[in-house]
This record gives C-alpha cells, structure tokens and sequence, in this order.
C-alpha cells in the first residue's frame, strides 16, 4: 500500500517519525508520501524523504497559510521542488472553512503554485473545503492546468466528483470512507471509475472508524483499503495492486 497523503512532518503529531514508518511497514505500508503546508513542513517532509527511503515529498503552501505567501515564496517552493524526492507540488487549493486568508489570498497562492507546476511538468495535491463549486468553476475555466491533480481528502458530491473527474483528476479517500453514516462518500466512490482512487490517511486527521476519536496514523492504511475494497467489491490484496498502480499513476516521480 501506498500512503499518499500524511503528514509525519508534524512534529507535535509524530515526535517519533521513524517509529510510526516502521508500524505502517509491518501492516503493509511500502511507501508514503509527506505533504507540506508552508515551507518549515515542506522542508521537514524532504529531510524525512532523505532519512528513509520508502517517503517521498509533496511541497507547497496550504490555502490556510496563504496570507503570507508572494513571489518570494514561489521561488522557495521551486527551489523545495527541484529535490529528487519531490513528487508534487501541495497542498494547495481553496479553504473557505477556515478564516485564516481571504478567498483571494488563497486564489493568488494556488495560482502562483498552479504556473509553476505547469512550468515544472508535477502532480498538484488540492486541498478543498466548502470551497467545490468555486475551486472546479476555477479550474474549468481560466486556471493553469497542471498536468496531474489529485483532489485529496474528496469531500464534495456526485456533481463535484464528476467534474473532478472529467479534469483528469484522481480522488484521493481516507478515514471518512469507513465512517458507518457516509453511504454518499461510499457510493460515489462506487461509481467513479476504479483507476482514479487513490487511499490516504492525511495522518494525524481523519482516523478510520473503529479508531475515530484517536490519532490517526500511516499504520491504520488497511483500514483504508479494506472498506475501499468493499466499496469496489473486489478483495483487499486486488485493491492494494490497483490503487499502487493508480499512486504511480498519479505521481510518476516516485521511484520505488
């Protein structure tokens, strides 16, 4: 399996790194990808990437942390890019949940991002809360096109996951998959096409039922991909090829 969206590069969250890979590796976790949201945790997550080779890097700047972002900050995230182990660029997008930046400080960020993930050739990771309609009516229209998106953590509707789709986009799934009243979130995902999942924790958050309450981390992965599995109707070990596969689709820089 594949973590494709954790964040071991909290320090407060994992203040032992190592321990939570070695977990993950004994439930049968072979790789994971760190997602930065500013530059300390971009930074963080690339010298996780070059302690242990199974991690791999996302850089960015989170829409949460958009405020202090300008142009400056797109030289360090080019910069942060150009590492080996960087396989994206994220998480970026639209957070209209929070009030931590304006929606156009946010835009700006994301745009600023999006140009030079174009420029670069690299995936981009999105963040997206309560914010679908105007980050898709974005993207849909006048918005630098990356030439991969995930849409991590998918959260929105049927409309939204079809017009995510149709951008080329992969859904990126995690806790939320196994939550016992999200029927809605399961059969979307029941019916988008099976080569566009990807399976997550976004570790510490979002911990997969029966742990919901606790923190999560890259460990709890097979819970993930078991209920995903389900979802599909297909058996565990024949979803952890297809959503491998679909990682190394979505992230043709990993290596492993």
């Amino acid at each position: 399996m594949i973590d494709t969206h954790c964040h071991l590069n909290f320090s407060d969250a994992f203040p032992d790194p190592s321990a939570a890979i070695e977990r993950a590796k004994e439930n049968g976790v072979r790789a994971f990808i760190v997602v930065g949201c500013d530059e300390a945790t971009s930074r963080r997550a690339l010298e996780l990437a070059e302690e242990h080779d199974e991690v791999y890097a996302c850089v960015g700047w989170h829409p949460n942390y958009a405020a202090g972002f300008d142009d400056d900050k797109v030289a360090v995230v080019r910069e942060l890019a150009s590492h080996p182990k960087a396989v994206a660029i994220g998480e970026v997008g639209l957070d209209y949940h929070w009030d931590h930046a304006t929606p156009q400080q946010q835009r700006r960020c994301t745009l600023l991002q999006l140009q030079l993930a174009a420029d670069l050739g690299m995936t981009v990771v999105f963040h997206c809360r309560d914010a679908w309609d105007d980050l898709l009516d974005w993207l849909e229209a006048d918005a630098p096109r990356p030439p991969r998106m995930v849409f991590h953590c998918f959260s929105g509707n049927e409309e939204h996951a079809r017009r995510a789709l149709a951008l080329g986009g992969f859904l990126g799934v995690d806790g939320p998959l196994t939550y016992p009243k999200n029927d809605r979130l399961r059969s979307i995902v029941a019916n988008s096409p099976r080569e566009r999942v990807l399976i997550e924790t976004d570790s510490p958050y979002l911990t997969p039922h029966p742990y919901r309450g606790k923190p999560n981390e890259p460990a709890l992965l097979p819970l993930v991909n078991r209920a995903l599995a389900e979802v599909l109707g297909i058996p565990p070990d024949e979803c952890v090829r297809l959503t491998t596969d679909n990682a190394r689709a979505a992230f043709p820089a990993l290596t492993f």
